[in-house]
């Protein structure tokens, strides 16, 4: 079976999110839902194991909370600080997104992306 061709250029982007956003080596294991320390290192250096449909689900639900992130908050110092920040939403409980996202559910990224959806506005289409 051929890795998806998307695969690396989505974990690059990720690991630019990541740097962006000050993750540690364990946020990203977790969000990524990768135990294997080294085939997560393998992946910054570029190499290592095919990438599987769920991380690449995992990646692309990040970069939709990174794109919804910067549409609410234009000012990219308070963007990439969002993840970080108590959060007194429901959802959070006082506590910070990255939080949320690093509980090694692929489903906790799914509602944080919910979340943000449905706070963003819409983008005009022509």
């Amino acid at each position: 079976m051929r890795e998806n061709p998307l695969a690396r250029p989505g974990l690059r982007t990720f690991f630019n999110i990541a740097r962006k956003w000050g993750l540690s080596e364990d946020d990203e294991a977790a969000i990524l839902g990768q135990s294997d320390r080294e085939a997560l290192r393998s992946w910054k250096d570029e190499r290592g194991p095919d990438v599987d449909a769920e991380t690449i689900l995992r990646i692309s639900y990040v970069l939709g909370i990174y794109r919804a992130i910067n549409t609410l908050l234009p000012r990219k110092d308070v963007a990439d600080a969002w993840v970080k920040q108590p959060n007194a939403a429901p959802i959070f409980g006082g506590r910070r997104a990255l939080d949320r996202m690093t509980k090694g559910h692929i489903d906790d990224l799914k509602i944080v992306r919910q979340y943000l959806d449905a706070e963003a506005p819409p983008l005009d289409v022509l």
